[in-house]
């Protein structure tokens, strides 16, 4: 799969660094997978979940962080639309929020 918008894990790590490990492991897991369907992404990650428009919700550090992103399974491309702490995720919509 390809990820777009890696300047955003770079930039989120920067401010939390408690969070780089997790995240660049989300990001190597993410690059080497072909998923195809949700179900892909419930064999390697089974507490993800899954809202609308494809996105996917990923808990990073033992749920401390929260990532969103929409998946173009077709094209294999995952966009990252949101990567935060778990109390800045609680004020977002999954559904159609996307970083500025």
């Amino acid at each position: 799969m390809r990820v777009i918008a890696v300047k955003t894990l770079r930039d989120f790590c920067i401010k939390h660094p408690q969070a780089k490990q997790s995240l660049l492991a989300w990001h190597d897991e993410a690059c080497k997978a072909n998923w195809q369907q949700p179900a892909d992404i419930k064999r390697h990650f089974a507490s993800a979940s899954f809202v609308s428009h494809n996105r996917v919700v990923f808990n990073i550090k033992g749920n401390d962080f929260r990532l969103i992103v929409a998946i173009a399974y077709k094209l294999g491309i995952i966009y990252i639309k949101f990567v935060g702490t778990h109390a800045q995720y609680d004020t977002v919509d999954a559904t159609n929020v996307d970083m500025n």
